[in-house]
């Protein structure tokens, strides 16, 4: 599989250029399907004394914590989008502290100035293969309703790293159930962002008690022969920032998502 970097120089990605520049300067609006074709990233930016922490947690928990690129302390720059500043090219931010979300906002560059030693870590979305589901014509509803998607706290716990704790989080897409094992083979060939489902069918086995009432994002249609499918997700970094009661956190919010130059392709295994 070619990496990420062989295809800086030899990818248009005007498209994702011209959105993170719409999002620098002041759009909000969720991520699914914009660019498409593009991999999408999570983000969590920690100070430098949690970074390790974060990295073991993420090793240990590959599945929601697929981790694309980690900046060097300080820098809100990354090789996944050269030219691209992390403080400004998302569309919404949260800050959190002490492991209270406490401002969403969509300029996180005062936040950033607080600390000199802020580490950046893009961590692969589900977004990223939802283009390759629609090509082989799976509705994706939230693209078609315009909402964000749902993303919803599980009763799964991850495993611990350092000082970090906490639950998955998942995503849901409605699918037809003649359909549900091509979405699993199609995403299952993505690995670096999220890859198959971790759960199809009953809720209630993951603890949601109700579909209608997603823990982050919009609520999406359920239609008759349709089977709800879930995906890990990389909002689960704030659950653990949550859990563990992290003093100082930026993320981006539910949804809202940092567009690379890099072609979902690259990731196709």
């Amino acid at each position: 599989m070619a990496t990420p970097i062989d295809f800086l120089s030899h990818t248009d990605a005007e498209a994702a250029r011209a959105a993170r520049a719409a999002y620098r300067q002041g759009r909000v609006a969720p991520t699914s399907g914009i660019a498409p074709g593009f991999t999408q990233a999570n983000m969590i930016v920690l100070p430098r004394d949690w970074a390790f922490d974060f990295l073991l947690y993420a090793q240990r928990n590959p599945k929601p914590c697929p981790v694309l690129d980690v900046s060097d302390p300080g820098s809100p720059t990354t090789l996944l989008a050269p030219g691209a500043d992390l403080r400004t090219d998302l569309p919404l931010y949260r800050i959190w502290r002490d492991g209270k979300l406490v401002e969403e906002t969509p300029n996180a560059t005062a936040a950033w100035a607080e600390r000199d030693d802020l580490v950046a870590f893009l961590i692969g979305c589900s977004f990223t293969f939802e283009t390759p589901m629609m090509e082989a014509g799976i509705e994706i509803r939230h693209i078609t309703d315009k909402s964000n998607v749902p993303m919803y706290l599980t009763n799964r716990a991850c495993r611990p790293a350092g000082r970090l704790k906490g639950n998955m989080v998942v995503s849901m897409r409605p699918i037809p159930a003649d359909r549900v094992a091509d979405a699993a083979t199609i995403s299952g060939r993505f690995p670096a962002v999220h890859g198959a489902p971790v759960h199809v069918g009953a809720a209630q086995e993951l603890g949601i008690a109700d579909l209608a009432k997603p823990d982050f994002g919009d609520p999406v249609r359920v239609e008759p022969g349709e089977v709800p499918v879930f995906w890990a997700c990389g909002v689960t970094p704030q659950a653990a920032v949550m859990a563990s009661g992290v003093p100082f956190a930026i993320t981006h919010a539910p949804g809202y998502m940092f567009i690379t130059d890099i072609p979902d392709s690259a990731y196709h295994v």
